[in-house]
């Protein structure tokens, strides 16, 4: 019986009915996003959700029977304890707010999606071991954006108030800069006045205006110049380095998974050795042989 479980868990035909019914949940809950699709086919959508969670339910069954007199092994992939918090979780007797938090831990299951394609295990592996250097280069980052909106909220916020008015709002502007959106124009409010340039319909807002012209100019160029061009493809630059660890990591188990695994051609080459090891053992033998009967000859003379 544990043999049998074992050959389903590990049939391909097995895995890839897993995965798709993985994107069928995925499909049932979008259409459980329109209200007419809900009130129109809700028997149909409440069987295909039961039906996909009895599925979900076999397939932690098969895979921890297969484990045979040892279930617990099935916790030690962190999938197989993620799939399993999910479907105690759909199991749970909620209602009523809590079935949109139901619909969406559904949704999370296509994230089993990452195993079954190995360019996308790749991937997440490099993000993931771009955290680490990621981090740093946020704190970097946000110390930029610290800087620059103190001194932006000291110079601009009486001109601009609209988008310096305090630091926080300082801080969402140079992130709207940083992305590029539109960000010669907050700058041109601050070279030419508010007065001049960008609060048409807000002149109300606009109390004590001043153009900075160069200042303004300079200030805005270096933030984009550093933030945007030169911290943003840190960031791309980290992402790449993880992406060539991880593609010489995944190269070196399948190089590994190769070797331990043996092929038709492996297994003849072994066979030849051990055959011609085998006949020089054999003509040492007969060598031998020879070698004793003459003794016996001369013995016998």
């Amino acid at each position: 019986m544990v043999q049998f479980l074992i050959n389903l868990r590990d049939a391909a035909w097995f895995q890839n009915t897993i995965t798709a019914v993985i994107l069928l949940a995925g499909v049932v809950v979008g259409l459980e996003t329109y209200p007419s699709i809900v009130e129109t086919h809700y028997h149909f959508l409440r069987l295909a959700n039961n039906l996909i969670l009895l599925i979900f339910i076999l397939e932690i069954a098969v895979k921890m029977g297969a484990e045979g007199n040892k279930p617990w092994k099935y916790f030690m992939d962190p999938w197989n304890v993620f799939d399993f918090l999910i479907v105690i979780t759909c199991l749970m007797p909620f209602g009523g707010s809590s079935i949109a938090v139901l619909r969406l831990l559904r949704l999370l299951r296509v994230l089993k999606l990452v195993n079954a394609l190995p360019k996308l295990q790749i991937l997440v592996g490099a993000l993931l071991k771009s955290i680490p250097s990621m981090f740093y280069v946020s704190i970097f980052l946000s110390l930029l954006f610290y800087i620059y909106a103190c001194a932006a909220v000291f110079v601009f916020s009486a001109n601009d108030p609209i988008h310096f008015q305090n630091l926080e709002m300082a801080m969402l502007t140079l992130f709207r800069i940083v992305t590029l959106e539109d960000w010669t124009d907050i700058m041109y409010i601050s070279m030419y006045g508010c007065d001049n340039y960008g609060y048409d319909g807000n002149e109300a807002l606009c109390v004590a205006p001043q153009a900075f012209g160069w200042i303004s100019a300079a200030f805005f160029v270096s933030f984009v110049m550093m933030g945007t061009m030169v911290v943003l493809n840190l960031f791309i630059g980290v992402i790449m380095n993880g992406m060539e660890e991880a593609q010489k990591e995944s190269e070196i188990q399948v190089a590994m998974a190769a070797e331990k695994a043996p092929t038709i051609k492996s297994e003849i080459a072994k066979m030849r050795i051990q055959f011609e090891e085998l006949q020089k053992t054999l003509d040492l033998v007969v060598s031998m042989s020879v070698i004793l009967e003459k003794d016996k000859k001369k013995t016998k003379e």
